[in-house]
């Protein structure tokens, strides 16, 4: 067994979508980033890249290349389930917290556990994600941005 930590922060900015978990979330702004900037799935890939010790998600999905250039994060975590699966590891579980101030994100929760399950090819139960303010204190209080942490098993 192996444990995995990732942590993701983008930016809030204006003429984005704001995508969490593969669901694209109402609000005014969304996140910056190179891909569609899911803060959620980012954390989530380097957690199990991490467990695995085969280096982050800059190494194999570079911010660079045009290839990844507003690809969907759930299309690379089903890249990262499949270099797991190819370094003969299998996914056990994960656990995860979205730090934010707004939007209010329950309503969605389940819907991104059902993305994030069916990209890695694991039952939901498997699949745990929690959403919390910071009591407006620092950046995703100011709702400048929002972190992402996640731990994983891997076997």
């Amino acid at each position: 067994m192996r444990i995995g930590y990732g942590e993701d922060t983008h930016r809030l900015v204006e003429g984005r979508e704001l995508v969490l978990g593969g669901v694209n979330v109402p609000f005014e702004m969304g996140l910056l980033g190179h891909s569609d900037a899911d803060v959620l799935v980012h954390a989530m890939i380097d957690a199990l890249l991490g467990a695995a010790a085969l280096d982050d998600i800059g190494t194999h999905f570079p911010d660079n290349d045009m290839q990844y250039k507003g690809i969907s994060s759930i299309e690379l975590l089903k890249q990262t389930r499949e270099i797991l699966k190819n370094n003969g590891y299998s996914i056990v579980n994960l656990d995860s917290t979205i730090i934010c101030q707004k939007p209010k994100l329950r309503e969605y929760i389940y819907s991104m556990r059902e993305n994030i399950a069916n990209a890695l090819e694991i039952p939901v139960e498997d699949v745990s994600v929690k959403a919390s303010t910071s009591e407006r204190l620092g950046f995703e209080g100011r709702s400048e941005g929002i972190t992402a942490r996640c731990v994983c098993l891997i076997k």
